[in-house]
């Protein structure tokens, strides 16, 4: 193996597979790795696991790197993205720090909205209180809602709230949306695309009376087949973006006429579900050869 053979794939202390305590959530880090190395291997490359904040690293032995499983950038962004910039005038990133950046919060959701994307309803709160979450629910015509942080992951922070019940209080900024009852009917679909071709989907579905779609909450991963809409609208989000990513991951849930409305466009350190994607180990390991060629 040459010295410029070497990526290294940015992780976070909780999913390292040396750590002694890791997320429950960890082995989603492992079937990346699994997936990962062998097709990365058949291209001449090593793979790395690689904590994104050590100051230790010699960078200059990597040829690449890929933002992985970095699942506590979203209560260290700052730190994150001063990584990613430093990084990414070094080495080739992927998906590079502009789009991280981007991508970090969930106000770019606005931006997508604005260039025609189906994106599920939502108000920007930037100094919540109670009396800004409850008058949502007139907004919106419903007697439930779902308040997220707009930097945020895994669902931490998150609340399910109903007309008239207690409402959380927030000190940081949140975003506002509906609830819909779809999730629990359907699930949430996620769409993994490499290098601008779709590669697999999937379809999440909360444990019984949970609505959140993460295997930390007990939610249920299974492939999914894709309409000619559901493909159309994927095709739709990624050619809203400037520049092709690496890879992505396209989460939408559906709305009342049952087409796809946009939950996410995950670009930072989205798990592309291997399990269910045979193929993408390949994918992404001849995708990667093409743009460090």
């Amino acid at each position: 193996m040459t010295r410029g053979g070497r990526i290294a794939y940015l992780s976070c202390r909780e999913t390292l597979s040396t750590a002694s305590t890791r997320r429950s959530d960890a082995f989603e880090h492992d079937h990346m790795l699994a997936c990962l190395g062998p097709a990365l291997g058949a291209h001449g490359f090593s793979l790395d696991e690689v904590l994104w904040d050590d100051n230790r690293i010699d960078w200059g032995g990597y040829a690449a790197a890929l933002v992985g499983t970095t699942w506590d950038y979203q209560d260290r962004l700052p730190d994150f993205l001063a990584a990613m910039r430093a990084l990414d005038a070094r080495l080739p990133v992927f998906n590079p720090a502009d789009m991280l950046v981007w991508n970090s919060t969930k106000t770019y959701l606005r931006d997508l909205s604005a260039r025609g994307i189906a994106v599920v309803p939502t108000q920007w709160i930037d100094t919540p209180d109670a009396g800004q979450i409850a008058a949502c629910f007139a907004h919106f015509g419903t007697d439930t809602l779902v308040v997220k942080r707009q930097t945020g992951a895994s669902a931490v922070g998150q609340a399910r709230v109903t007309a008239g019940g207690p409402l959380p209080m927030f000190s940081v900024p949140v975003m506002v949306q509906p609830y819909l009852a779809s999730v629990e009917a359907q699930g949430e679909t996620s769409v993994v695309v490499i290098d601008g071709q779709i590669s697999h989907a999937i379809r999440k579905c909360p444990a019984r009376g949970d609505y959140r779609t993460q295997s930390l909450y007990g939610a249920i991963e299974e492939p999914a087949d894709l309409s000619v809409r559901d493909r159309d609208f994927v095709a739709h989000v990624l050619s809203s973006l400037t520049t092709v990513p690496l890879y992505a991951r396209v989460d939408f849930l559906r709305g009342a006429d049952d087409a796809p409305q946009l939950m996410e466009l995950e670009l930072i350190e989205p798990y592309l579900y291997p399990e269910q994607g045979p193929d993408l180990g390949t994918l992404v390991a001849a995708a990667l050869a093409k743009r460090l060629a």
